[in-house]
């Protein structure tokens, strides 16, 4: 009997290239959210925000954040958007179209996709090809295996789209029941999992997830959402854990076979 192969990506801010061979080899693609790019602090001239305000305002922004000022990053932005001649939700919803329509017609056939932060949910629905399951609090069977998908975080001072309550998503991980295979955009609320070795901050995870791991003990838990964790790997009890990386930047998949 042939064995089953899923490669598994999150993170994927805009890198429509790497997303079309993002399938390669594999008979099903995953991918755990964030399609939108909105400010590379990588490169801060790729994104929305410098596309509408420049690189010069991106650098400030990103300085702001970093020195986690976000009260002063906010009225920052708030003054630039505020100089817009145009509507800032049209703005951002006419960018963000943009891009989800270019990154949906890379996706694989198939693909079963949930929402990162900072993905708009609402519009999923018009780029989602036949091609592509959306699920958000809800399972799948793969190859004998049983996936559950929990998508979007939770809320935090940078107030990213598609971040919700503690009480939300917790009720999105107990409608999944026992699963094989847990899948989330943001990890479960383990320090070593949620610390990011760059931004040097915590960034924030689901202590519902790491419940459910501890309670129904998946065999794996996979999830992005931290760009350069500090562990990016590790057991809880009988879950093997992985951050499945930052696909923006390394363009590579993670791999699951059985």
């Amino acid at each position: 009997m042939p064995g089953v192969r899923v490669n598994v990506i999150s993170d994927v801010h805009g890198n429509t290239q790497g997303l079309a061979r993002a399938g390669e080899g594999a008979d099903a693609l995953i991918c755990l959210g964030d399609l939108v790019l909105f400010l590379d602090y990588a490169d801060h001239s790729r994104g929305i925000f410098p596309d509408l305000f420049g690189v010069e305002n991106a650098d400030r922004l990103v300085e702001l954040r970093t020195a986690r000022r976000f009260d002063e990053a906010r009225d920052f932005g708030r003054a630039l958007w505020a100089g817009l001649s145009v509507d800032p939700a049209a703005a951002i919803e006419g960018a963000v179209r943009r891009q989800y329509a270019e990154l949906f017609a890379a996706l694989p056939t198939p693909t079963y996709a949930t929402y990162g932060n900072v993905d708009i949910p609402g519009l999923w629905a018009e780029y989602a090809g036949p091609g592509v399951t959306v699920l958000d609090g809800e399972r799948v069977e793969l190859g004998g295996r049983v996936f559950g998908f929990v998508g979007g975080g939770l809320r935090t001072p940078m107030r990213t789209p598609y971040e919700i309550s503690d009480e939300e998503y917790a009720a999105k991980v107990e409608a999944l029941g026992p699963v094989d295979v847990l899948c989330s955009h943001i990890p479960p609320d383990v320090p070593e999992l949620t610390y990011d070795t760059v931004a040097r901050r915590f960034e924030r995870g689901s202590r519902a997830l790491l419940d459910a791991i501890r309670r129904t003990k998946p065999r794996y838990a996979l999830f992005g959402h931290v760009h350069q964790p500090l562990a990016g790997r590790m057991r809880v009890g009988a879950t093997e854990c992985v951050n499945v990386g930052h696909f923006a930047a390394t363009g590579r998949p993670w791999t699951l076979e059985w």
